[in-house]
């Protein structure tokens, strides 16, 4: 394992230059030897390696939109060291033999750890509850049923009551599908475009739901995506009552609207879609105040036959490992919305301390998960820099600032844009 030093970076939070020492994978005081390594970091903003607690890695099943390796290498681009991929692969990931060969191919290949997810329902079909014990003993850190909620009342208090026996989060994606269908938010836009809508009350309904099954439980549910103003109210006053309630946000909320489907470009296509100027704002309060707990990417990828297509026909779902950092940087620090230390904190120790995952943090003896960045760097996302798979994503030519310049993983350099 190499002996790294970086030397001369600014400290996200405090501001200050450091030199950060990494030895045997994890943060260390001083070196035992001569490093290996020495990083020159004048310039660059260290701070710890990004956590993804919401993505999908399309492994098994889907190889050809994505796989462990190249969605891996996307993540250390983008700056994350930790992923945690959804379980809506084909098998899905309901059995610990498809969970074994997820982190088997993500020790021989991955450029990220990588936290499958198990789901919550065999098959995720929302009918019997998944063999969550077995799941726990080969690797699953959280159970949920992504890509579709969980779904009723009853299975949902049968999930999470069986869930806490194995200290297993639970992630709900909150759609009502009785009313979900649609190909982008429903309002004056869609009906000027001649598409179908997705009322915001199909998420805010379920919103409601998980809480008051939350707070009668008295056990924590955790929100996937939230991207409705008053899904945000729900949870704010949820959280003031004391319900243990988290929930996550995504770039895409708090930096696009619905306005952007006017281009019927089905990258902005996305469950939930893009919501009002309205909403958009609603999660950025909500960011600001501390109601959204973390910023995930649900890392989406589709082949472009998936996606170059008819809009109401097209699939759902983006890309983000690569621009999840520079958008919350130009879309939230940079106006002043959030300070830099509040964004990454959640990007790295929200999502860890959720899930368990003992990561998100520069202490001393912790695993060495780096990121450095440089926030002066104002530079075009293009298609060509990608390195997913798919390159479905909405920021395709966009200006952005703040550019992830090196990632470390468990004190292997995993991205390098230095050299």
């Amino acid at each position: 394992m190499k002996r790294i030093e970086i030397v001369n970076a600014t400290h996200y939070k405090t501001g200050e230059k450091i030199n950060i020492f990494i030895e045997n994978g994890v943060f260390v005081d001083s070196l035992s030897d001569k490093a290996d390594e020495v990083i020159e970091a004048d310039g660059l903003t260290v701070m710890p390696g990004l956590v993804d607690m919401h993505c999908h890695l399309r492994e098994p099943g889907f190889e050809y939109r994505e796989d462990i390796k190249t969605g891996t290498r996307s993540a250390a681009k983008g700056g994350f060291s930790s992923v945690c991929c959804m379980p809506n692969t084909k098998p899905v990931c309901d059995n610990a033999a498809v969970v074994e060969g997820i982190l088997r191919k993500a020790e021989q290949v991955g450029s990220a750890n990588v936290f499958p997810i198990g789901a919550a329902s065999k098959g995720l079909e929302g009918k019997e509850i998944a063999e969550m014990g077995l799941m726990k003993e080969a690797g699953i850190v959280a159970v949920s049923d992504d890509g579709r909620p969980i779904a009723t009342a009853n299975l949902l208090k049968k999930v999470m009551e069986y869930a806490s026996d194995f200290d297993l989060p639970v992630l709900n994606h909150c759609e009502d599908l009785s009313i979900a269908e649609g190909a982008m938010n429903d309002g004056d836009v869609a009906t000027s475009l001649g598409l179908r809508g997705i009322p915001a009350i199909a998420e805010e309904i379920m919103i409601a739901r998980d809480i008051l099954t939350a707070e009668y439980l008295e056990m924590p549910i955790h929100i996937c995506h939230v991207s409705t103003k008053r899904g945000i109210d729900i949870i704010r006053l949820a959280k003031k009552r004391g319900v243990r309630v988290t929930c996550e946000t995504c770039p895409h909320y708090f930096s696009l609207t619905e306005d952007a489907c006017e281009s019927y470009n089905s990258n902005f296509k996305m469950n939930p879609p893009l919501r009002t100027e309205e909403d958009r704002k609603a999660v950025i309060e909500g960011l600001k105040d501390g109601t959204i707990d973390c910023i995930v990417t649900d890392h989406a990828p589709h082949h472009v036959d998936e996606k170059d297509i008819e809009f109401s026909l097209a699939n759902n779902g983006i890309i983000g490992f690569e621009t999840a950092f520079g958008v919350g940087y130009t879309y939230l620090v940079k106006p002043g919305y959030l300070s830099l230390d509040e964004m990454v904190d959640k990007m790295t120790i929200n999502p860890s301390k959720i899930l368990h995952l003992g990561r998100g943090t520069l202490d001393k003896g912790m695993p060495a998960d780096v990121t450095l960045a440089d926030l002066s760097s104002e530079y075009v996302y293009t298609k060509e820099e990608i390195l997913s798979k798919s390159t479905n994503s909405p920021y395709i030519g966009e200006t952005l600032t703040g550019r992830v310049k090196v990632t470390i993983t468990g004190g292997k350099i995993t991205y390098d844009e230095l050299r």
